[in-house]
């Protein structure tokens, strides 16, 4: 339960104490600002508190977006504060401050443009004129904005939404309390909430073709008390039913497949409308959504890859290809940010280039569609799937994808090599967790730590490029069941040990993550394509799958600050090093149906390890809430 405090004398026929109800808080109310540090005392330590002027006028979803968004220790509009257990001793002192008169009480500090529309007019949704929030009176701020102040003054960060059209104000007289009513009244408020329960930056497909009518789902589901969990859950069961349906191998279930498919891609794009409209964010909830599409598109590869074995046609190396080129994208894209997000002095020509282009309306669409992001790649899936065979769609998808994986690889490396930015141990750290060293690979590190620090930083990515190269050479070149594969392991082993054996902070270090992940899971499919052995490319799309997850599980623990997995994770799986070398082995020792079983049981192995310690994670973690609104998948 949370509760809001509203200061000062209530207002005769005033919604406020309502709509705070209506948000889940219990109301108190103090007419005198002496007894206000009491009241907030007596509200329990873990629960959220705001302070409310009892003169506030504006719209439920001002106060919605200030006071109830759990991803903000501390926030604020125009007349209303609020703080989270984590920012209450801030608040505590603040409000100290203000009543006892500790310190001089500091001015208001700005909020976000919208709280003084009468200097900066906003068109409101709907075609409705621009609207007004009246500026607080010279003296006398309201008790909220003067702990806005004294909280930015004590270092303590507060969150101040984008109100847009919005209104939030404390009128300082019954003419100025008309006119902000009028305000209010002049805005449709479910429109602007709708409009922004949309993800600011979206696909063409997305924006065009499902988001017009998904947010109406979402208020729909909102309005039922359905969480966003639970949407994210009906996605994965609907394109579970489409991978089924597939699996078929006739032309009704690949229809019926197709249209699933697109349907649980219309709930991916609601369960985050819903987030956004309800404010429902967690971070559980974002890991379910990332998680979930991997395994949505992964197991949709698997059902047509048996529904084309049905029909005489064996497509599980394109499907795994697929899932490896697929998965390989997704850690440039981790990559790279990771390493850039924090960095000082972080601007390169490229990204000018980039920003004037996103002034040009048209261009914006084109490279967003280039990308190949996850509504124009599973309509495309769809499409075919319905249409065509399980053969051509693979096809189609990797040259869609390759091309898209050069195209943003290309734009990356240049972004680069022109930028001079200067990267944090943060990134360094997030870069080396992203690497995935076991044992081996760590011990190594450490011994060659003297020749890794007099190597040229350009020489880190080509040590994981050449090792890379080693082991998918050998195993694509050399005859299958030699020892040279297990050579090439080696020589892969010792030479992403050198790679990171330094910190990971130099211009092109991003790529060293996506090197290994490229020869880890390209290993396991080369030797498994080439076994000629019947089961032994499920077994390894199996194992990637796996190992894969592990991947994007290290990625969002990562991306929603609770740092990699544990060490002991990492060792019992023994590090993509590891993995390899083991496979190799595998693939000269054992021969025939032995191959199968063994990728079999190594992938059920991993699996188990690690979504049990996954699970046990993000279920009991207590992690702050988060909302990625990053790039496409």
């Amino acid at each position: 339960m949370s509760t809001a405090i509203l200061t000062g004398p209530p207002v005769p026929g005033s919604p406020l104490e309502g709509e705070l109800r209506a948000l889940g808080f219990g109301v108190r109310v103090v007419t005198e600002p002496s007894q206000t540090p009491s009241a907030l005392a007596s509200v329990p330590a873990g629960e959220r508190v705001a302070l409310v002027d009892s003169r506030f006028v504006g719209h439920t979803h001002s106060l919605r977006l200030a006071l109830t968004d759990p991803r903000f220790p501390a926030a604020a509009v125009p007349g209303a504060v609020t703080a989270q257990p984590e920012a209450r001793p801030a608040l505590a002192h603040a409000l100290d401050t203000a009543v006892r008169g500790a310190a001089p009480a500091v001015p208001g500090a700005p909020l976000a443009p919208a709280a003084h529309p009468l200097r900066q007019p906003m068109p409101a949704e709907g075609g409705a004129p621009g609207t007004e929030v009246l500026p607080q009176t010279d003296t006398g701020d309201p008790l909220p904005d003067r702990l806005v102040g004294l909280l930015d003054a004590d270092g303590t960060a507060v969150h101040r939404p984008d109100l847009g059209s919005l209104v939030a104000a404390v009128p300082a007289s019954p003419q100025q309390r008309n006119e902000a009513r009028q305000s209010v009244e002049a805005v449709d408020e479910e429109a602007v909430r709708l409009r922004s329960a949309v993800k600011a930056r979206d696909g063409f497909f997305t924006t065009h073709f499902i988001s017009p009518y998904s947010r109406y789902i979402a208020r729909w589901c909102a309005r039922r008390g359905l969480t966003p969990n639970q949407v994210t859950t009906a996605s994965l069961l609907t394109a579970l039913i489409a991978a089924a349906c597939a699996a078929t191998g006739t032309r009704p279930g690949y229809v019926a497949a197709g249209v699933l498919l697109l349907a649980s891609f219309v709930l991916d794009c609601t369960d985050g409308q819903l987030a956004r409209y309800s404010l429902q964010y967690s971070t559980l909830g974002a890991w379910l959504d990332a998680t979930f599409d991997r395994a949505k598109e992964y197991a949709y590869y698997a059902g047509l890859a048996l529904g084309a074995a049905r029909g005489g046609d064996d497509v599980w190396a394109l499907a795994l290809g697929a899932m490896v080129l697929q998965t390989c994208r997704h850690v440039i894209d981790f990559s790279f940010n990771e390493a850039n997000h924090d960095a000082a002095a972080n601007t390169s020509p490229t990204a000018a280039l980039s920003g004037k282009l996103d002034s040009v309306g048209w261009t914006v669409w084109l490279r967003r569609m280039i990308v190949l992001p996850i509504g124009e790649r599973w309509a495309m899936i769809a499409v075919l799937t319905a249409c065509t065979t399980p053969r051509v769609t693979f096809v189609v998808l990797l040259i869609g994808c390759g091309l898209a994986a050069c195209y943003t690889t290309a734009g990356r490396l240049l972004r680069s090599v022109t930028r001079r930015a200067t990267r944090t141990d943060r990134a360094a750290q997030a870069l080396a967790d992203l690497a995935d060293s076991g044992p081996l690979a760590r011990g190594l590190a450490r011994a060659l730590r003297p020749l890794g620090r007099a190597l040229p930083r350009i020489a880190v990515p080509l040590l994981a490029l050449l090792g890379a190269a080693a082991v998918t050479a050998s195993a694509a070149f050399t005859s299958y069941g030699s020892a040279w594969p297990v050579l090439g392991a080696a020589v892969y082993t010792l030479f992403s040990a050198l790679a990171v054996s330094r910190p990971l902070k130099g211009a092109l270090d991003w790529l060293v993550p996506p090197f290994l992940r490229a020869a880890e899971y390209g290993t396991i499919l080369l030797l498994a394509a080439r076994s000629d052995t019947h089961g032994a490319l499920p077994a390894a799309f199996g194992l990637v799958a796996a190992v894969a997850y592990h991947h994007y599980d290290t990625v969002y623990r990562i991306r929603g600050g609770t740092g990699a997995p544990p060490r002991w994770l990492t060792q019992a799986i023994a590090g993509h090093e590891g993995r390899t070398l083991l496979v190799a082995l595998l693939a000269a020792v054992l021969g025939g149906s032995g191959f199968a079983t063994a990728l079999t049981a190594l992938a059920v192995l991993v699996a188990l390890v690690v979504l049990f310690e996954s699970i046990r994670f993000w279920v009991s973690a207590g992690a702050p809430a988060v909302h990625d609104e990053g790039e496409p998948a």
